[in-house]
């Protein structure tokens, strides 16, 4: 018994390979192994057709059934159906390329397509030439003696909405033995974006929030949410020494709260009997008909009975919605101080896949 599904030709590769390196979010998705809706409507766009249909399927089969397919194909259609939802690769695989010639594409795309838009953005800011014009002012005996009389400081420049590209390494250039260029570019606009957010916090009369508050595996974390190339993420993975599904989890986690949600994702710690208590209270009084669905409680974890979805209540007073995908809890929304309201959320999402 076989199936046989067309490959995509050498032009519909680069096509969707193109569509998927266009948003970060695609590729983060297919780490997740999950094939998000917009990934394959922006094949579509491209002329793509990533997901079969029936006429492409080609079952074969030596038995004497005269159904198409027989019985056999039908199986096996539902088998490689179920494989392809627990992982987009194996579609992919299907379709003429493995995992890791696409994951080594897309990061080669990627680094394309940066240094494309900081060579563009840099030729943008050239100033064009033009006739120097004789320096004008107040002499600095002048401007001293009248200092008394100087208008206060003008107010400084808007701040930037983003951090500025990185430098882009030459390609024709060998580079420093011991320096990985792009592990460096990474580091380097990390470095720019954080100083933006502590300018930022400064103007706003905040106080800037300080990386060195950080562990080491909560920065690693917050670099592989921050910048989801797929090297990166494979890179810190490597180094930190925790396995991708792991390191996957926690930037998911981050995603929905920094520190606080990677907290939760972590720890089980058991909170005051009054905090329970109030919950409950919460949960009877807000559900519609008074009787909100049972709970079983362990520590500051609380899953729905018979539902794969559970509620985690965090130190920072607030309730993280979870789910169980192929025996691990993920988070899968943002959490909210009440708990009816975060439990009513959850449910809604009963039928989402983590």
């Amino acid at each position: 018994m076989s199936l046989a599904i067309p490959v995509l030709s050498d032009t519909e590769w680069d096509r969707l390979l193109n569509a998927v390196a266009a948003r970060a979010g695609h590729i983060a998705a297919l780490l997740d192994r999950d094939m998000p809706t917009e990934l394959v409507k922006d094949a579509l766009k491209a002329g793509v057709r990533l997901l079969p249909s029936a006429n492409d399927l080609q079952p074969s089969c030596s038995c004497p059934d005269w159904g198409y397919p027989c019985k056999h194909g039908a199986a096996l259609c539902y088998q490689v159906a179920r494989l392809l939802d627990e992982d987009p690769f194996v579609l992919l695989l299907m379709r003429g390329r493995g995992e890791q010639q696409l994951l080594d594409e897309l990061a080669r795309r990627n680094a394309a397509r940066a240094a494309s838009k900081a060579a563009a953005s840099a030729s943008a800011s050239v100033p064009s030439p033009r006739t120097p014009t004789p320096p004008t002012g107040t002499p600095a005996r002048e401007a001293f003696a009248a200092r008394a009389d100087l208008p206060p400081l003008p107010q400084p420049p808007p701040l930037p909405e983003r951090a500025g590209h990185p430098p882009v390494f030459e390609a024709s250039r060998p580079a420093e033995p011991g320096i990985d260029p792009q592990a460096l570019q990474t580091l380097a606009a990390d470095a720019a974006e954080r100083a933006r957010r502590q300018l930022a916090a400064a103007l706003a009369g905040d106080t800037p929030p300080n990386p060195s508050d950080l562990t080491e595996w909560q920065d690693a974390v917050r670099i592989a949410a921050e910048h989801p190339q797929t090297e990166v993420f494979a890179r810190i993975a490597e180094s930190t020494g925790r396995p991708p599904i792991e390191l996957a989890q926690a930037v998911r986690a981050w995603s929905y709260g920094g520190t606080a949600a990677l907290a939760v994702l972590e720890d089980a710690w058991t909170p005051d009997a009054s905090v329970l208590a109030r919950a409950r209270a919460s949960l009877a009084k807000d559900w519609a008909d008074g009787r909100p669905p049972q709970l079983r409680a362990w520590r500051n974890r609380f899953t729905v009975v018979g539902r794969d979805r559970q509620l985690r209540y965090g130190r920072d007073g607030r309730w993280y919605p979870y789910g169980k995908q192929d025996g691990a809890w993920w988070p899968i929304g943002q959490p909210d101080p009440d708990p009816a309201t975060a439990l009513a959320a959850l449910l809604v999402l009963q039928d989402r896949r983590p």
